[in-house]
């Protein structure tokens, strides 16, 4: 599920895009009460993901930017929702903006059969772990993991993302349901690899650290509801890492989509 939040902007500004401590602090401070001290533990994926703030572009007073917040828990989402409603100020670095709206939205890679493609419109944190680096072949100079790039090959990107969605499967979903390591296939037919590039990106407070982002186009045909399942909490906990600062989030390409047996929706 997510929340899409319509936002006033209350002065002119130039776009920040290291805007992700701040957005993600403003959606934080909706979850400092004792019902989610764990999601505080960074050990753990948190369920939680955000898009950035769209259209991108320079703001002037007045203008309307748009913010989508996700999570695989229904409470997490009512927790911000209700923040957002009682506290309308909304201010990313020096972006200031008011809400204006937060509306719940669900969307769904569709039934089986259903052939799309998801966007990762906010870049993907993939690190491979340095005790696969000999499987891989990659030549690192220490034992810090390594961040994806195109040289390293598709394989060890979807190992990253099927380990990762993996946990939050584990975390988000029941027991007894399948993860995407348990079936058959991959989670998409396609990969297309757009850009990677690096960015500063303030982690904690006091602490900034440059993360290699990674945008793709993933192609995909859902096989069964197990399929669908999985791609569905892509779209609610986002792919790879530092989802709750902004990254993996992703997007149905919905002019992409097409059902069992039709024409594109």
């Amino acid at each position: 599920m997510r929340l899409l939040v319509r936002l006033r902007a209350d002065a002119d500004a130039a776009y920040d895009n290291q805007y992700h401590r701040g957005l993600a602090g403003r959606v934080w401070r909706a979850l400092d009460g004792e019902q989610f001290d764990e999601l505080h533990d960074q050990s753990e994926p948190t369920g939680l993901s955000m898009s950035n703030p769209f259209p991108v572009g320079p703001i002037e007073e007045g203008d309307r930017r748009n913010v989508l917040i996700a999570s695989a828990r229904d409470d997490v989402l009512h927790a911000v929702a209700s923040s957002l409603i009682e506290d309308r100020e909304f201010n990313i670095k020096q972006m200031p903006f008011t809400v204006e709206e937060v509306t719940g939205i669900e969307p769904d890679v569709g039934e089986p059969g259903t052939e799309g493609m998801l966007t990762t419109d906010t870049g993907l944190v993939v690190r491979i772990p340095h005790w696969k680096f000999d499987e891989y072949g990659i030549d690192a100079p220490s034992d810090a993991p390594e961040f994806w790039r195109a040289k390293h090959t598709l394989e060890p990107l979807k190992e990253q993302l099927e380990n990762n969605l993996d946990r939050k499967h584990g975390l988000y979903c029941d027991d007894y349901l399948p993860g995407p390591s348990d079936v058959e296939g991959d989670l998409f037919t396609s990969y297309e690899h757009i850009k990677t590039y690096a960015l500063p990106v303030t982690v904690t407070e006091g602490v900034t650290e440059t993360h290699v982002l990674s945008k793709f186009r993933f192609g995909y045909r859902v096989r069964d509801d197990d399929h669908r399942r999985h791609l569905n909490l892509a779209l609610d906990c986002g792919l790879a890492e530092r989802n709750s600062l902004g990254f993996g989030f992703v997007n149905i390409r919905e002019d992409k989509r097409v059902p069992p047996g039709g024409r594109r929706v």
